[in-house]
């Protein structure tokens, strides 16, 4: 049976004390460029980062992310853990693949770059479509995860009433252009609190309390080629029926004030993944390892070293 419970640390639910702040270490006092890596992986040029030593953690952001989502928490990892975080193939810096995007896809080329890494094994830590990812590479290459760790994953969660899949990528689709036209003064918008609500308040339950240098990392990743693909892979896949394969331990953290995924999918993927304990987070939305970085991080940083 899974387990489930509001906190694995004191105040991990209940505290928005930590809303906002950045991670420790600052990540603001990185030279980044020391870190970043290209190489060829199934036939693609695939942008990532590199750092740190210990055992591997590999983190997947989400439709419309890029490695930048997970800059609050690598400096915290990467003290114990070689931390890889790669621009998934459509998103960030890294161009399309030769093949159709799909999160199959997705789960091939993570076990190619764990390859392409000499790693044997890995833990994977994945947020939105990278949890679905990151839950796929679980179920197809189970020999190389160490531990899972889901952050409001897409993938098990019902679509609104009476919308086709079809119709819901043409409707994400219509959205694009509002990003465009935000996109080019967001540097000057995320400086107030109203237009950190504006270009994130679907994401992020209290976006103005947010660091404006991360919310414009954050951007980084919109409007990318990939974004269409990815999004009608995410409505036309289901691996419910295979979870119950994944018997390394498995961390779901949630936002229960999520307005992208439910928090009724945490609840259905603790169902389906037998060695699995669940965390909800209060005050929170879809992106837990940046608005709640300080208790995210101090979360995986414990369920991670029992998997080492």
């Amino acid at each position: 049976m899974a387990t489930s419970t509001h906190a694995l640390i004191n105040g991990a639910a209940t505290t928005l004390d930590d809303y906002g702040l950045p991670g420790d270490p600052a990540w603001t006092e990185i030279d980044w460029r020391e870190h970043l890596h290209s190489a060829d992986v199934m036939g693609t040029r695939v942008n990532y980062v590199d750092v740190g030593e210990g055992p591997p953690v590999v983190l997947v952001h989400g439709l419309s992310g890029c490695w930048q989502n997970w800059l609050e928490n690598i400096p915290h990892l990467a003290q114990r853990h070689r931390v890889i975080i790669p621009d998934l193939p459509g998103f960030g810096r890294s161009p399309m693949p030769p093949e159709p995007i799909t999160i199959p896809y997705y789960g091939h080329f993570l076990n190619a770059l764990l390859d392409h890494l000499d790693l044997d094994r890995a833990s994977v830590v994945g947020n939105s479509m990278g949890g679905f990812v990151s839950a796929e590479v679980a179920v197809s290459h189970r020999s190389r995860i160490d531990a899972l760790v889901l952050v409001s994953a897409v993938g098990v969660h019902k679509l609104p009433r009476n919308m086709t899949p079809g119709q819901a990528v043409r409707a994400a689709g219509w959205m694009r252009p509002v990003t465009d036209a935000t996109l080019r003064r967001a540097d000057f918008l995320v400086r107030r609190a109203r237009g950190r609500r504006l270009l994130l308040g679907m994401v992020a339950r209290y976006p103005e309390r947010l660091q404006p240098q991360m919310c414009v990392e954050m951007l980084m990743g919109a409007d990318k080629p990939g974004f269409a693909d990815a999004l009608h892979s995410i409505f036309n896949y289901d691996l419910r029926h295979r979870l119950e394969d994944v018997t390394v331990p498995a961390l779901i953290v949630w936002g229960r004030n999520d307005m992208l995924v439910p928090v009724e999918s945490a609840h259905t993927y603790e169902r389906h993944l037998p060695n699995s304990t669940k965390v909800i987070l209060d005050g929170t939305g879809h992106v837990a390892m940046i608005e709640r970085a300080r208790t995210f991080n101090r979360l995986v940083g414990e369920f991670l070293p029992y998997t080492a």
